[in-house]
């Protein structure tokens, strides 16, 4: 079918069920962090409105995060199922890295996740706090670890092969290999930037509706100011994450670029747009920047970036894809720091919570960090490619030997599952952001307590049970 064998099928529920999956730990590692400077500027300050939007993103985080340990736990299953000669290649370095992160990682969330989210009128207010601070902690560990992981597939060090077996000889060189500070410094920052705009889009949606109070205002103020900082500080890590990869992936680079070959001594020119052609090996419709490539690759403008007839045709990547995916990720990124840069002008004109033009760019960026995440992840993945090692173990000698029948109905089945379990999930999620924070005007809130009444702190009870919107939110709906 399509001309797809059980390998090509086997790839895609990977991609799938991993691309559903890495959305909620970014969102999770980004709000985790957010709620800490929440309490933690409550604690400080006594202002009731840090405290609101402490329970009103605690119940989304509580969501968010339930559904990434579902997503999480078939990615684990399906290095046994699909890609069991992977597990036995390199098992024994992939294996207890990934058990680090349960031992570190999950274990200091689950801990505390219960104080955190269910402990607020039962613990005193400096164990909340570091409740909260390990849960975020915790998030980045576990980046670490996975990133530590994931890292070593691209840049392998510190292991010998033994009777077609990898065998770790030095963890400290396993963990920190080559690519893994800069990718989990981007992979953190992604995260970072993500909830920003997350949060941002939220604020504007009740702006934009006309619900306007100091809760929804200081959403807006926190996400912009995060973005205005951290969205030109990944652009630099970017840059050095690349000049990484030219070292140690130069094909996955050639194959970004859709740069074929090298003329004489010229400087590599920057392909702005084009459509990269496997078969014909050229990158057609191809509008150029000279030397530019070369500036931003190589830091110069005469050296030259690597081409990809340099490499056999079946080490290549697909330029096709990473080209774009890659253009995607560089471009959401340009429109998140403009964003940033238009926060501050409105800002220093008072009118950054009335701009209705800013409110709906800043409306309609809110999936874009997840969506530039997405984009860098295929980047990664399948400029990788076609290797699941980096030069040690390809792709096709990885994965188990299922029928094309098997993987068809095991494919369906994903497919069907997530979208009615994650979109529900996401769809409730949604309603929550809608219903937006509780304000108590100055009054000290009730959150519950011997005799009192109290707001379940369960997030399933935080959602009105008809989940109507207001007439408003219909009228916002039809305007954008």
């Amino acid at each position: 079918m399509f001309g797809l064998e059980a390998l090509d099928l086997a790839r895609i529920q990977f991609a799938f069920t991993i691309s559903f999956h890495i959305l909620f730990p970014a969102i999770t590692i980004g709000l985790a962090s957010y709620l800490a400077v929440l309490e933690g500027l409550w604690l400080k300050t006594h202002n009731d409105t840090y405290r609101d939007l402490y329970h009103f993103w605690s119940k989304i985080f509580a969501v968010n995060f339930g559904m990434g340990v579902v997503s999480g736990l078939v990615m684990a299953y399906q290095f046994g199922t699909n890609w069991s000669r992977f597990s036995d290649f390199a098992g024994s370095v992939t294996g207890p890295l990934l058990t680090y992160e349960v031992l570190t990682a999950f274990f200091l969330e689950a801990g505390f996740l219960g104080v955190m989210l269910f402990g607020w009128n039962k613990v005193g207010r400096g164990l909340h706090f570091f409740s909260t601070v390990m849960v975020a902690i915790g998030t980045l560990i576990s980046t670490f670890w996975i990133l530590a992981s994931n890292s070593w597939m691209q840049t392998p060090q510190g292991f010998e092969i033994v009777n077609g077996q990898v065998i770790p000889t030095d963890w400290l060189a396993i963990i920190f290999n080559p690519s893994f500070p800069y990718r989990l410094m981007h992979m953190a920052t992604a995260a970072f930037v993500a909830t920003a705009f997350f949060v941002g889009s939220s604020a504007a949606w009740h702006l934009l509706r006309g619900k306007d109070n100091p809760a929804i205002r200081k959403m807006l103020s926190m996400a912009m100011w995060m973005a205005l900082i951290v969205a030109p500080i990944q652009a630099v890590i970017g840059d050095f994450h690349g000049l990484n990869t030219l070292e140690h992936q130069p094909a996955k680079i050639a194959a970004i670029e859709g740069h074929w070959e090298n003329k004489g001594n010229e400087a590599t020119p920057l392909i702005l747009f084009g459509w990269p052609d496997m078969k014909e090996e050229r990158t057609k419709y191809a509008v150029e920047i000279p030397y530019l490539g070369s500036l931003i690759l190589t830091h110069s403008l005469d050296k030259q970036v690597p081409a990809l007839k340099e490499f056999p045709p079946e080490d290549r990547p697909n330029s096709t894809i990473v080209f774009w995916s890659f253009r995607i990720m560089v471009g959401l990124g340009f429109l998140m720091i403009f964003t940033g840069l238009w926060s501050l002008w409105l800002r220093k004109r008072d009118t950054l919570y009335t701009s209705r033009p800013f409110l709906y760019l800043t409306l309609w960026m809110g999936p874009s960090g997840l969506i530039a995440i997405l984009a860098g992840w295929f980047t990664t993945e399948i400029g990788r490619q076609p290797w699941v090692v980096y030069g040690l173990m390809r792709t096709a000698d990885a994965s188990s030997n299922h029928s094309f029948m098997q993987m068809s109905i095991t494919l369906i089945l994903f497919v069907v599952v997530y979208f009615a379990l994650f979109g529900a999930g996401l769809g409730y999620m949604m309603r929550l952001v809608r219903k937006g924070p509780k304000t108590n005007e100055g009054a000290e809130s009730n959150h519950g307590g011997p005799g009192q009444k109290r707001t379940p702190a369960r997030p399933l009870s935080a959602a009105d049970d008809d989940g109507a919107e207001s007439e408003s939110d219909h009228s916002l709906t039809k305007e954008i």
